[in-house]
């Protein structure tokens, strides 16, 4: 089978399409023909050779799949049959013509939804969820600031802060890509390259803050994120595009707030964590992207890329062009 594939870490110039063995599903496992994957940060970084995949995990780019089942391990529950539509979170391996997948691991796709459209939902949205449910724990009514409000997590963020009856508030670094986040629901939305925005979120919430903050961004926000989070806020930090170096009393800051810092990383967890979430996903949040839900749920696809223009999907990706997710279409 086809996959995409680099030799040694670097820019996007060492990618490309590599003819592998293809896998065989062993104990539980299902093989799916992926139709579409979708590109992330996680990848970005894994072709640099700064975020190696998990033990035991494929060294496959992919970290997410939508595609069909076309064969089953021993072991398996009978479930799902050849032919299904599926998607799922990967520990990788998902930008190939074929990946291996626990069962337990496997969402339906939606009906009347696309491959493509459903290769943006598993790593963004359950990403999305488990920060503010597992993690954040949110409640109705709260305020919940999202940095990289147009990124995936960012999109998948505001609708699922609306779905739980909370209050989107947003970061982004284009008037445009403010826009996007509006149009998917964002209540606020502030440009941090041309305005201070814990300023901002100050004003908007009348001096009380934001209850929770998701963070990828890291080192450069935290005096702001501070200013702007509640007493007894809870500050996520799941990834740390600007770094991790923080310079200044940060735990005094923190401590005065009687806040907390929460961090998390969805590809290091464990099958069985991760089919938790999957399973809670499953039941509260998938049947919001069948048509005639209210409120239904979209997965926004930025731009599709053949699997052989690999190289330029992380171009496009490393110079934030896009808004919502980056598909590879798998031959």
């Amino acid at each position: 089978m086809f996959a995409a594939y680099f030799d040694c870490p670097g820019g996007p110039e060492n990618l490309y399409m590599k003819e592998v063995m293809k896998p065989d599903p062993g104990e539980g496992e299902i093989l799916v023909k992926v139709s579409a994957s979708a590109l992330n940060r996680a990848d970005l970084l894994q072709r640099r050779g700064q975020y190696p995949p998990p033990k035991g995990a494929s060294d496959i780019l992919g970290l997410e799949a939508a595609g069909s089942v076309a064969g089953r391990g021993p072991g398996c529950s009978g479930r799902w049959r050849t032919g299904d539509a599926v998607m799922a979170l990967l520990s990788g391996g998902g930008q190939a013509q074929y990946v291996t997948v626990p069962e337990g691991l496997l969402m339906p796709i939606p009906k009347d939804m696309t491959f493509t459209q459903a290769a943006a939902i598993p790593e963004a949205w359950l990403t999305a969820f488990q920060l503010l449910h597992f993690v954040g724990k949110v409640q109705e009514g709260e305020r919940v600031l999202i940095h990289a409000g147009a990124s995936g997590v960012g999109m998948a963020a505001i609708q699922l802060v609306r779905l739980a009856k909370a209050i989107p508030i947003v970061t982004a670094g284009t008037q445009e890509k403010l826009e996007a986040t509006a149009n998917a629901g964002a209540a606020a939305g502030f440009n941090y390259k041309i305005e201070d925005f814990s300023e901002k979120v100050l004003e908007f919430t009348q001096g009380s803050g934001v209850d929770i903050i998701l963070d990828c961004v890291g080192g450069s926000h935290w005096e702001k994120n501070l200013n702007c989070l509640n007493t007894d806020g809870r500050w996520i930090i799941y990834g740390l595009l600007s770094g991790g170096e923080v310079h200044g009393d940060l735990l005094a800051r923190l401590l005065s707030k009687r806040a907390s810092i929460h961090t998390s990383l969805l590809r290091s967890r464990d099958k069985e964590a991760s089919s938790g979430y999957k399973q809670a996903f499953t039941e509260e949040v998938l049947p919001h992207f069948s048509e005639g839900t209210a409120p239904r749920l979209q997965p926004l696809v930025d731009s599709v890329y053949p699997l052989h223009a690999i190289a330029e999907a992380h171009r496009a990706m490393e110079q934030n062009r896009n808004i919502g997710k980056i598909v590879i279409e798998i031959p």
